[in-house]
């Protein structure tokens, strides 16, 4: 049997990413909220690990949520990280407090111990790089606990109790800034969970092709096969799962980029035992989108248009109960928590904020708990063409959202240019793969510039390339400015419509990738 790590979600934004370290290692593991980890749960899903997440909250708070006392006495090894740390010392007799001034980004810690998870390049008296970020701290250990590792300001940032198998961290290790980070995840699951490495992609479609026939026994699923990667993987996921129930169409919303609805054509509707429809949305989008500069308005109207046009198409067949997506895991924590807890909304997504309340569907997500790199790895396992397998992430409302204001046929021509030449200057260049992302953005913004001796008033056109793990977080490619000069002279020279081209140098956090 498989063995299982779980992951108790507090709220953190960065919980998934400890999800994704876990991962990386080939160990299977999920994640569940603090108010459904239960013994009830243990009992039932027995794991051989458990790791407690952050949290935006504080166990100095009347109400803070917590977890059995009776869990940490059950011999599973535990490691609590950042909020986790002080709810185990809160749980077992510690003492915290809030600290006068927050220890937040890069900060030098030092080994005053040894301990079993450890980095072996962790000597006691060196110090090392970690990322932090909380306003509080134990200031009493637990009893029979002993700290490995302080701050500058003498908090305690790593405690242990390695006969009971518990271990905090006041630090993220989750997060690439920690730079020993990894190896601490990997000391905590093979040298005290005692995990092995069995958990791949080949389990993933084996094991869900399993559970995706039991739960559509007999049901029919309509599929939003937009011919990105995750609802071309999602697709042929299902279609492993239950063939011909699978009815996927392809709604043309007007929003793709240059050449993509051809290419998803001439995949789709050349595999056999397949169901493939094609229907052109892009009116009746277009008209919905009229006037409309609000990006979150713009995606709550695609998702309603896009429902609503999945239901009329529903409708025409008899028996669908299901309508598939392609939602990922970042997908469903930038909209809300993936179990619930309590976690900030940074933005609704097309595939998951856009849906209304009601509606004739129920949803089946196949992908809802991987991440990007994870999807192209299970879409090479399901037979996807290299082309659509290895393009950068494309959000469902498609280049709505890449035209700040209003979205008009004329912008989006213009946009499209803008676009095909950029991403073809990157693969000629071979720095397309060496990108996690990369497209243009037309801003609602003209300025003036002089072109054949003539003054021009038109459009600026932003570009945005930034490299990523698994897009919870990102920063800029570092272009050189022999590149940058190429991409501004072709776009300038070649689309009529733009005289400035500007890059984004933006990170994220604190910005997101896309701009809308």
């Amino acid at each position: 049997m498989l063995k299982k790590v779980v992951i108790v979600d507090f709220g953190s934004q960065v919980t998934q990413l400890i999800a994704r370290s876990v991962r990386s290692q080939k160990v299977y593991c999920e994640v569940v909220p603090f108010n459904k980890f239960s013994l009830k749960y243990i009992k039932n899903e027995n794991p051989v690990g458990i790791i407690l997440s952050g949290s935006p909250l504080s166990v100095t708070k009347r109400g803070f949520p917590s977890i059995k006392r009776e869990i940490f006495f059950l011999g599973i090894p535990i490691l609590g990280i950042c909020y986790g740390m002080q709810l185990i010392s809160s749980a077992l007799g510690g003492k915290i407090k809030k600290i006068s001034g927050r220890e937040y980004g890069d900060t030098s810690i030092r080994v005053i111990k040894n301990s079993s998870i450890c980095p072996n390049n962790w000597k006691t008296k060196t110090k090392h790089n970690v990322w932090m970020s909380h306003g509080d701290s134990v200031k009493t250990l637990p009893k029979n606990f002993i700290s490995f590792a302080k701050s500058n300001n003498e908090n305690f940032v790593g405690i242990a109790n390695e006969k009971m198998k518990i271990f905090g961290l006041q630090f993220h290790p989750e997060v690439t800034h920690t730079k020993d980070g990894k190896s601490i995840i990997k000391k905590f699951l093979f040298e005290v969970c005692k995990c092995k490495s069995q958990w791949n992609m080949k389990k993933f479609k084996k094991e869900n092709i399993t559970l995706l026939k039991k739960k559509l026994v007999n049901k029919k699923v309509i599929c939003g096969l937009s011919g990105g990667v995750d609802s071309s993987v999602a697709a042929l996921l299902l279609n492993k799962a239950i063939g011909k129930r699978l009815l996927c169409i392809f709604v043309d919303h007007g929003l793709l980029r240059m050449g993509e609805k051809q290419e998803i054509h001439n995949f789709f509707k050349r595999k056999s035992n397949f169901k493939f429809i094609s229907v052109d949305a892009s009116k009746q989008f277009m008209k919905v989108l009229k006037g409309v500069t609000d990006p979150e308005k713009k995606r709550k109207l695609i998702g309603k248009e896009f429902i609503k046009t999945f239901d009329k198409c529903a409708n025409k067949y008899k028996g669908i109960e299901y309508l598939a997506q392609g939602t990922l895991y970042p997908d469903v924590i930038e909209s809300r928590s993936v179990t619930g807890a309590p976690s900030a909304t940074i933005k609704s997504h097309h595939n998951v904020g856009g849906l209304p309340k009601k509606m004739n569907l129920k949803l089946v997500e196949p992908l809802n708990t991987l991440f990007k790199d994870e999807v192209r790895i299970l879409g090479k396992e399901l037979g996807l063409s290299d082309n659509i397998r290895n393009r950068h992430p494309f959000p469902g409302p498609g280049l709505a959202i890449r035209i700040l204001g209003e979205v008009t046929k004329s912008r989006l021509e213009i946009l499209r240019q803008a676009d095909k030449i950029y991403i073809d200057l990157l693969k000629k260049e071979k720095l397309y793969d060496k990108i996690w992302q990369a497209f243009c953005v037309l801003l609602p913004v003209k300025t003036v510039g002089v072109m054949g001796d003539s003054r021009t008033y038109e459009n600026v056109c932003a570009i945005r390339a930034v490299t990523s793990v698994d897009g919870m977080t990102a920063d800029y490619y570092p272009f050189d400015q022999a590149f940058l000069k190429k991409v501004s002279n072709n776009i300038i020279n070649k689309v009529k419509g733009i005289n400035r081209v500007v890059y984004d140098t933006t990170s994220k956090p604190p910005g997101t990738i896309e701009w809308e």
